[in-house]
Order: structure tokens, then sequence, then C-alpha cells
């Protein structure tokens, strides 16, 4: 029989090949940390959205080893509905193979309406039709008499005011019409799809606008894995749009795109380009990362904050999805090179900002120079927090006044190397200039090795107790520290490039 669900259907209609690589070759599926996040708080929001109409029944129910017991919900969700059960979460239905689970069905009369959760903020990403669509077809294909169908995201203008109020948490938007226009082409896909899953051959597709559409392929790593390394795909700041359409006319490899002239049109590309295929060491203009240099004043405070978007806002006066810091390293140089390392992390039981917010202005004197990396998430931070404590304002804005970046040496292309692969980033920097350093290795951390790592570990915290909580609190002081010395570190190696012969 063929097996499909909704996730599949909608991986489909991005690129037939998404689904069948899941199936045939699921070790080539990449999951980063951002995009497991999410999952994570696509759950929650799920979760919390079953109480939206009220008292509800639950379909979900799980084996022993954990894994979803799709048998006895389906047997549940028919229960329920024969019972005339208001609403009903996660109910299942199935039909000739074709699976899908509602996250909310409430009943309407003779009619049950679908509700899809999104932790989205936008009810207008294509994909949700597509959801909803396939949805529709396999629950009326099952009898059921559907009503309105709707979309329920979240609210980022609610303020918290202490009482989750999960009315104004979510937006409900009536996508019933729209859904019924695409309800049409659903049997046709799947009678595609069924076609490209049974065959054991993987579909002849190559790379193109689907690839990064509407979201990036997991699977984009295996199907350029026989492209030249470097390739277009790995030019500096050129859009994907821009890079499909060389590779299209050919211009794969750097040395096509050298011979083609197309895309390298700025200077820092042509740079990397031609660092690449020369095997040359750093491009270093010393004048320009002197006059850089110039601007910082001793002694330097090497600023870094970690910070939380809880979808579900947890402190009051906050939104859902706003930027809260929890804390921040900061690494003190004198000019003789002293070097000292000062520290804040808050608790996720309360909210942090006040104590963080004080404890930066006592650790940081007034008219000090303070160095970020991609200053803008800096001074933003600092910002807010001036806006959520007027009495804390002018201090705080202070600070953010005398905010400089270390990355703009990089960003105007003062310093390339070729071992960045073009980017910019920290991560990227570091292991160029530093290449074997055990010490500066994000990877040799423990427990959090990424800002979205860092995030997810900091709102897990209250799980923890005793030895396991403080091991993992060190783990976000420690990686947190590494950002700041990594600045450190970076900024001595432009002061040597500028007094290299």
């Amino acid at each position: 029989m063929f097996y499909f669900s909704k996730s599949k259907y909608c991986d489909f209609k991005q690129c037939p090949k998404i689904p069948w690589l899941k199936k045939y070759r699921p070790e080539e599926y990449v999951v980063d940390a951002a995009t497991q996040a999410r999952f994570t708080e696509g759950n929650e929001v799920g979760d919390l959205a079953m109480g939206l109409f009220g008292d509800f029944i639950e379909v979900t129910s799980l084996r022993a080893d954990g894994s979803l017991d799709l048998g006895k919900m389906k047997r549940l969700t028919a229960q329920y509905i024969a019972e005339g059960r208001e609403v009903i979460c996660e109910a299942a239905f199935e039909h000739n193979g074709l699976y899908c689970a509602v996250d909310i069905l409430k009943k309407n009369d003779d009619k049950y309406d679908i509700f899809e959760v999104k932790s989205s903020t936008s009810p207008d990403h294509p994909v949700y039709l597509l959801d909803t669509a396939y949805q529709r077809y396999v629950l009326e294909k099952c009898g059921v008499k559907v009503g309105k169908v709707c979309l329920v995201t979240v609210d980022n203008s609610y303020v918290f005011d202490g009482t989750l109020d999960l009315k104004k948490l979510f937006r409900i938007t009536d996508v019933t019409e729209l859904v019924g226009s695409r309800l049409s082409d659903v049997e046709g896909d799947l009678a595609a799809a069924e076609k490209v899953m049974r065959s054991f051959n993987e579909p002849p597709i190559g790379i193109s606008e689907a690839c990064n559409s509407p979201y990036m392929c997991p699977f984009f790593d295996y199907c350029t894995r026989n492209l030249p390394s470097p390739s277009v795909f790995d030019l500096y700041d050129f859009g994907y749009k821009k890079k499909l359409a060389l590779y299209r006319r050919g211009v794969v490899s750097f040395e096509d795109v050298l011979r083609d002239g197309s895309g390298i049109d700025s200077e820092i590309r042509r740079r990397q380009v031609e660092l690449t295929l020369s095997k040359e060491g750093p491009y270093i203009d010393r004048e320009e990362i002197a006059e850089f240099l110039k601007t910082l004043t001793y002694p330097l405070y090497f600023l870094d904050f970690e910070t939380v978007q809880p979808a579900v806002p947890r402190y009051i006066g906050t939104r859902p999805y706003s930027q809260i810091p929890v804390q921040y390293s900061l690494h003190i140089l004198e000019e003789n090179g002293t070097l000292r390392h000062l520290e804040f992390l808050g608790r996720p039981e309360e909210d942090p900002r006040r104590r963080l917010a004080e404890r930066l202005i006592s650790d940081i004197p007034e008219g000090v120079c303070v160095v970020a990396y991609n200053s803008a998430f800096e001074r933003g931070r600092i910002r807010e927090l001036a806006e959520a404590f007027p009495d804390l304002k002018d201090r705080l804005l202070g600070i953010a006044e005398h905010v400089k970046d270390l990355l703009d040496p990089f960003r105007k292309g003062y310093y390339y190397d070729s071992k960045m692969g073009g980017s910019f980033s920290i991560k990227s920097v570091l292991p160029a200039i530093y290449p074997n350093d055990p010490s500066l290795d994000y990877h040799s951390l423990e427990g959090v090795h990424n800002g979205e790592e860092a995030m997810t570990m900091f709102l897990r915290l209250p799980q923890f107790q005793g030895d396991a909580r403080a091991k993992a609190e060190q783990d976000l002081l420690r990686y947190c520290e590494l950002d700041t010395f990594a600045m450190v570190k970076v900024h001595a190696a432009l002061i040597r490039s500028v007094r290299s012969s």
C-alpha cells in the first residue's frame, strides 16, 4: 500500500525528490540546530493551542517504545466523532494509506471545522494551504463533513501581562475558500507522488528554485555533492537566484566564475574567487585595518549577548518572539595586555532582563570602548533594555553609543582568507586565522556549541536538578565566554597583520 502524510505531501510539492530521499536515503537528511529548535517551538505552541476553545479531548497515544500508536489514535478519533465530542485534538484519519492528524477538530453543527496550528506569526505561507488542503481531502474521503478550514498562528502584537490569554496569543484566519481552490489538485498530486515513491530509482531532478523555496532543502548537500568544491553556490553575498542563473549557464566552478566575470562584480567576491584559486595567503589591507584599529580605545570591553526568543512570551511586557537577553560575556583588555573576564547568566524561572541590565552598567564604565561582532545585534538588545527600564535608560544608551564592530574589517574586505569559505561569521573567521588552536574550537565545548543550542539549553534549565543543572549552566557560560575570547584573539590578529611586513 502507498503510505503518505501531510508533511510528505508538502515535501513533494516543494520537490518530488525530497520524500523519495527521506525514504531511500534518510542518512543524507541534514537537520541543523535552528530547524530542530523550530520543531521544538512548534510542539510547544501546538500543545498550548489545544486549549483555545476550552475543554478538549486529545487522541495522541504512544506505544511502549515512545512511537505513536496510529491505529489506536484512529480508533479513538472515530469513537469521539461518533460520540459528538466538541473539540478533538490530534484527530487521526487514514484513507487508503493517506494519513493525517488534525491539530484541532471542532464540531460545528453536523460538520467539523479544521484548525491547523502554526508557530509562525503569518498565515500567508503557501505551504500552509497545501497542508490544510491535504487534510480536508483525507477527511472528506473518510466521510467527515468538513466545515471551515482555519489557520491558527501566533499574534506577535500580543503583550504578556502575567496571565497568558490564548485568545490574544493566537490569531485565527479562515482559509476555507483558498483551500477549496487547491482541493482539486490534491488527487492528481497524490497519484504522481505514488508513482515516484514506488520507484527504486532516484527522481532525475536537478538543482532548481525548489532547493531554496519555500524552505532550504535538507538534502541540498547531497544533491550538490558532485559539484566542484567550492562552487558557484558558495559565492559570498550573492543571492540564490543569481547563483542558480549562473549554474544554468554552465558557470559552476570558481574557474568558471572567474572566466565569466558575472559573479565577481564586487571586490570581496573577486577576492574570494581569486584567493581560493591561487591558494595564496590572506589578503590584508594594512592601511584600512590600521584606520579601523585607531577607532578602538583602551581598555576594550568585548561584549557578547545570548538571547532567547520564546514563541510563547514568559516575562511581563514581552511579546511572542521578543529577543530576550539572558546572559553575556565580557572580556576586558588593557593596553598592557592584561585580560579580565566578567559574565552574567540569568534564570529562566524569572525575567532576567533587569538584573542583566543592572550588572551590565555596573561592569561597563561610562564612556569606554565596547567591541562586539556584528554590533547591530548588541546595540539593538541594549536599546530594548533601555526602553524596558527608563531609570537605566541614559546609562544603557551610553553603552550602545560606544559599541564598535569587529566585523567591519572583514565585511568591508580589509582582511580575507580563502579558508573563511566566503563567510565572515566569527565561527568561520576564527579557524581561518587560528587553524590549529584547540582552545578556540567550538566543537570541543560540551553541551552548547552554537547560539541555537544555547537558546534551547537556557529554556530547558528548569528541567535539570542539582549537578545536572550546574553542568548545563557551566556549558552555557563557557560557550558565551568563548565568543568574547574569540573576539580578543581576532583583534590580536588584526594588530599583527598591521605590524607584519
